[in-house]
């Protein structure tokens, strides 16, 4: 007789039906956890100023935000190592509820210093939360399918974008000025409290099987100490070094993004609802063609990985010289533009900021591919990944602060444009030095095997 379900997967054994254990099941799982809280908080975020009229409360907010991310991106890593999965991630994601009820006070009060500690809080929160994304998302599909699985992945956690940017552009369908109402806030709370709840269905890493039959990891827990110190070697890790330019500019051109482009004057407010509805669609179409290149094909993966900067390097320097362009056709004077306005007044702007989707998308999507090249390990990819949300936010905290000393929209575009220009040649180095065909499941740092992935390439060359 066969072996049943449970005992395929506890001989490392995957069955043919259904797997709830299967890579393929937690990374789905863990898109629709991000589809209910950071999803959300992008649409959010995405009306500029936190669907308020003045931007300062959003700003400050947000500066708080990504300040203590910066710090628990880089510490997520260890935290998720120590702590698991589900507690990991619940606590994270509890913390988005917090910061959209913020808002909903602050309709109110117009007090900013609940919004201010809650963007701290939240800080905290999406620092374990994206690091625990990161490792599953990473290290949990075999090497041929980390693309898709990382597009599969964006996909389904834009889809939250999209769906929340209908929320404001409904309930707020009449009004074509002012804050967004009660109910919008509202709306994104219970996504995100259901978000919460559903990470406790995810698995531990341990009892993950790949289609290949291989675990994810055979590691226990680790300890404060060991986390501790492995982080700090990732400051001088000359694989973090070469990402980091990219990782700072990852994030730092959602603040021009959001305020100028979608933000301040140039939309009616409906209209940034709509706008930000595309604007997640766009990424969720860009995680899939980018996707594509770094996945299919005949070439080596790290031929892939020469095309895949080589097609974010073009396609971003097209978008953001057209973004300049319009920038410099309003010069400061924006109307206010609704999407049923006729001709190609509306038209031109919102081809500009569904661009700017598409490029954030492929941009992220093709970090990720190479964080996910350099390991197999699921405790090194979370460290890696904690470090790439760190520096991400330690960027995107500037960025904020930038902009809310009234920098012109000209100047933090001119920014962003050299910013994700000087990341393309490092990453170019980064597949020359590190990205081969099949990378070592356990290498990390100076390619020192840990004990435990040894364990499992010894079991596997008995059987």
């Amino acid at each position: 007789m066969g072996l049943d379900n449970e005992a395929q997967a506890e001989e490392g054994i995957p069955s043919k039906a259904f797997r709830y254990n299967s890579p393929v099941v937690q990374v789905i799982l863990i898109g629709f956890v991000c589809f209910c809280c950071p999803g959300m908080f992008n649409a959010l975020s995405g009306m500029g100023g936190g669907g308020q009229v003045n931007p300062e409360a959003a700003n400050n907010a947000n500066t708080a935000l990504y300040t203590t991310f910066a710090v628990f991106g880089i510490l997520g890593g260890g935290i998720y190592n120590v702590l698991g999965t589900r507690l990991t991630l619940c606590l994270g994601c509890s913390t988005y509820v917090l910061y959209a009820g913020s808002f909903l006070y602050y309709n109110h009060s117009q007090h900013q210093l609940f919004a201010i500690i809650a963007g701290a809080v939240l800080g905290i929160g999406a620092g374990l939360l994206w690091a625990g994304q990161g490792a599953i998302m990473t290290s949990y599909p075999t090497e041929d399918k980390k693309g898709r699985y990382i597009s599969m992945f964006w996909s389904i956690f834009n889809l939250g974008g999209v769906i929340g940017g209908f929320i404001p552009f409904i309930s707020n369908y009449h009004r074509t000025a002012g804050s967004v109402n009660d109910g919008t806030y509202i709306g994104f709370m219970c996504f995100m409290g259901f978000g919460a709840l559903l990470t406790l269905t995810l698995l531990p890493p341990h009892k993950v099987v790949r289609d290949d039959g291989t675990k994810v990891t055979m590691m226990k827990y680790s300890n404060p100490t060991t986390e501790f110190l492995e982080i700090l070697k990732l400051f001088s890790n000359s694989k973090m070094l070469l990402l980091f330019p990219a990782a700072w500019a990852s994030n730092f051109f959602y603040t021009y993004q959001f305020n100028h482009v979608n933000g301040g004057d140039l939309f009616t407010l409906r209209t940034k609802g709509l706008n930000n509805v595309f604007y997640w669609a766009a990424q969720m179409l860009g995680s899939i063609g980018i996707g594509y290149v770094l996945d299919y094909g005949s070439q080596s993966r790290k031929k892939r990985g020469y095309m895949g900067v080589a097609v974010v390097a073009l396609l971003g320097t097209v978008i953001w010289a057209g973004g300049l362009a319009n920038e410099l056709k309003y010069n400061g004077k924006k109307p206010k533009l609704d999407f049923k306005d006729s001709g190609t007044s509306y038209a031109g702007p919102f081809v500009l900021y569904f661009s700017y989707g598409l490029l954030d998308a492929i941009f992220q999507n093709l970090v990720y591919w190479m964080i996910g090249a350099l390991s197999d390990d699921s405790q090194t990819l979370s460290r890696y990944s904690g470090f790439y949300k760190g520096v991400q936010s330690a960027g995107a905290a500037v960025a904020w602060q930038i902009d809310a000393h009234k920098t012109s929209p000209v100047k933090e575009l001119v920014i962003n444009w050299c910013l994700t220009t000087i990341s393309y040649p490092l990453l170019l180095v980064l597949v020359d030095l590190y990205v081969n065909d099949k990378s070592s499941p356990v290498a990390d740092y100076d390619g020192d095997m840990k004990d435990g992935n040894r364990a499992v390439k010894d079991k596997n060359a008995q059987m």
